[in-house]
């Protein structure tokens, strides 16, 4: 291999490099409800967000409009699942991620929103990250 087929090479690979870090910033997720569950044929987005210190730092991970009718998951896309926050690890991934996700949602026996609804949502109303919520995870059977 030439000089300048290997620094040609190099380039590529910065620039690819490049694009993928900007691209991996923001991944939009699609999650089909499984069947047999209260969401089958269902379709929903997930936005997962990664921060600067990622896999050392979670990702913020929250449903697009329209979020799912589920008591863990808010009206706007907020989700509390305990993963996300207290209990992440930098062994997880975005796999692991939406593992987590399909069967909290496969899990649940009733479509409809968390008891406090709009009282967190009002309050969430100036951009208000689910990363900046004290959670509180006392529900492991959804």
């Amino acid at each position: 291999m030439s000089s300048s087929s290997a620094s040609s090479r190099k380039a590529l690979s910065k620039i690819a490099c490049n694009r993928l870090q900007k691209e991996l910033v923001e991944w939009v997720i699609e999650v089909n409800g499984a069947a047999g569950t209260l969401y089958t044929n269902e379709t929903y987005q997930l936005q997962v967000d990664f921060p600067e210190h990622y896999p050392m730092e979670a990702p913020q991970v929250i449903f697009l409009q329209p979020a799912p009718l589920h008591p863990h998951i808010y009206s706007n896309g907020h989700i509390c699942l305990d993963i996300l926050y207290d209990s992440w690890s930098p062994a997880m991934t975005v796999g692991s991620i939406c593992i987590s996700i399909l069967s909290m949602l496969s899990s649940a026996t009733a479509k409809q929103c968390p008891e406090d609804n709009d009282r967190y949502v009002k309050n969430c109303r100036n951009g208000r990250s689910p990363k900046q919520t004290r959670w509180w995870f006392h529900d492991d059977k959804v």
